[in-house]
This record gives C-alpha cells, sequence and structure tokens, in this order.
C-alpha cells in the first residue's frame, strides 16, 4: 500500500482485497478523467476520484487494442489551491515507474523544487512531454504528510519583519546574478553563509534552535520529491474523510515564501494546529502545471 494513503483518511487500508474495492470506485466514478492515444494502439488513462474535496486518489494505467486496462500505479493526492510559482519547469520521467516529476528553479529556495506531476496526461495529449520544458509554467503545489508536529512561532515586530523581507529580496537577487556567473554575488553569498553559520553556533549556546531558524526546506531521504520542513501556518481546517470517517487536517503553510496547502491525518499530527504556529514534519511534494488562471496566485 502506498504509505501516503494514510494522509487522506485511508491508514486503516491494510490489505490488497480492500484497496481493489477503493481503487474500483475510482475507475467506476472518476471525478476526472483523459485519454491520450498512444503509439502501437495504445490508449493511456489516467483517472481521479475525489473522495474530500481536493483530495483523492489517482490512478494511471494503459487500455490495449481489446479495450482491457492495465494498472500501472497510483498515487493519494492534494490538488493545489494557489499558483505557487511561475517558472520554466522541466518534465522528467522516473526511473523504477511510469510517474513523472517537474523541477524548476526558486529563486526563494535557492535549490532545484522538484515535485510529483499531478497531470501527466495534459503534457502527453499536448504533445510537450518530446520538448521536456514546460516555458513559464503555472505551478499550483500541495504536499502529504505522514508525520508532523506543531511547535511555535517566531514573533516578530514591524521592523524586524521588514529587515527580513529586505534581506530575502537581497538574497534572490545574489542567487539570480551568481547563476548568471557573477563572481562577487558567489563570493558575497558564500560570505552570508559563513556568517550564518557563525551567528547561529554562538547563539544555540544559549537559545533553542527554533527560536533561531524560522523556517527550513530540505531535501529529505532517497526520494527527489520528499522534503523536511518547518513551515508557518497561515489557516487550517479540520475535514472528515467520508468514506473511512477518518479526520484530516489542511494546512495552509508558508515556507521560505513559498505557500501552499498540506494535508496530514489528525492521528499523525502531534499538536493543535493555529494560526501563526509552525508545522515541522516530512512531506511529499506535489505539483500541477497550470495553463490558465483559474488559481489564486500569491
Amino acid at each position: 500500500m502506498h504509505s501516503y494513503l494514510r494522509a487522506i483518511g485511508f491508514s486503516n487500508v491494510k490489505n490488497r482485497s480492500d484497496f481493489e474495492k477503493i481503487l474500483g470506485i475510482v475507475m467506476e466514478q472518476p471525478s476526472e478523467k483523459h485519454n491520450t492515444k498512444m503509439a502501437n494502439k495504445v490508449v493511456l488513462c489516467e483517472m481521479k476520484r475525489d473522495f474530500i474535496k481536493n483530495m483523492g486518489i489517482g490512478i494511471v494505467g494503459e487500455y490495449d487494442e481489446r479495450g482491457f486496462f492495465y494498472l500501472g500505479h497510483y498515487f493519494p493526492y492534494c490538488k493545489g489551491k494557489y499558483i505557487t510559482a511561475i517558472e520554466d519547469v522541466n518534465i522528467n520521467k522516473r526511473v523504477d515507474t511510469d510517474a513523472y516529476t517537474g523541477m524548476c528553479e526558486d529563486m526563494r529556495l535557492g535549490v532545484s523544487l522538484i515535485f510529483y506531476l499531478q497531470n501527466v496526461a495534459d503534457f502527453i495529449t499536448k504533445g510537450m512531454m518530446r520538448e521536456g520544458v514546460v516555458r513559464e509554467g503555472q505551478v499550483s503545489l500541495a504536499a502529504l504528510s505522514k508525520e508532523g508536529k506543531i511547535i511555535l512561532g517566531i514573533e516578530q515586530n514591524e521592523r524586524q519583519m521588514r529587515h527580513s523581507k529586505e534581506e530575502n529580496a537581497q538574497r534572490k537577487r545574489l542567487i539570480a546574478e551568481a547563476k548568471q556567473g557573477n563572481q562577487e554575488a558567489i563570493d558575497s553569498l558564500t560570505i552570508e553563509d559563513i556568517d550564518a553559520y557563525v551567528m547561529v553556533s554562538r547563539r544555540v549556546q544559549h537559545e533553542d534552535i527554533y527560536s533561531i531558524v524560522e523556517n527550513t526546506f530540505i531535501p529529505y531521504g532517497s526520494e527527489s520529491d520528499n522534503y523536511t520542513i518547518i513551515a508557518t501556518i497561515l489557516s487550517w481546517r479540520e475535514i472528515e474523510n467520508p468514506f473511512t470517517k477518518e479526520h484530516i487536517y489542511e494546512l495552509d503553510v508558508s515556507c521560505n515564501e513559498l505557500i501552499f496547502n498540506l494535508c496530514i491525518n489528525k492521528s499523525d499530527l502531534f499538536g493543535m494546529p493555529m494560526v501563526g504556529a509552525r508545522f515541522k514534519g516530512n512531506i511529499w511534494m506535489q505539483g500541477k502545471v497550470n495553463h490558465s488562471e483559474s488559481h489564486t496566485r500569491l
């Protein structure tokens, strides 16, 4: 069973027999269905079923020329509510499955952002997989988590918040220039990192590390689209999966100025969500690359 099924309220699905029933519902009553003709008279089929609003299970498989369906893989999903970024997105096929990932450079992080691509059929239909790059794609990110905790937020006054924004803007400018080969920008970033290390090393002797570090976004484990994050909670809600009666928390969070929604089973979150508090945990990042202005841009 997919380990992130519990994030959308399917923690009690323990065997293949129970899950086959759920897959049957997805295939018989899909919320979305996309068919794309491939080579050798094969039809790629992508189906999604929302068991909760904007959360559910998707399956990808193939119909052969006789109409028989062969399951390729399935995935739990949470749909992104916001346009998190507008960047050039590289689409890459995973080695182990027929799934795809998206990768874009985001100056707010300073590293490549990799996410599981939720709408692969859109790009195969439009023939965009041959190019492998979506120019200025509108990326709507969302995440699933199977473990997390709530920690206190960091209180800042207006002057501190203004200073933080100025520092972030300066760092994004330096990163952009460094990517163009500007040696002065590279040297400035190196000095900044050394100064930050010295500052943290000094303060951590007398302060808790989470009072110094506000947000983090760090690759986690062997999967390229898994991250460990500390993110500030902007809003939250508790919802019930009507199929299993399990309760889910959906959190809107801000992490290094990236804003996205995150889903976690209530039983997997230690603590009670609060606006202004922070979420600390491991996530599986997902994303849809959009071509319309149907989302709220942040």
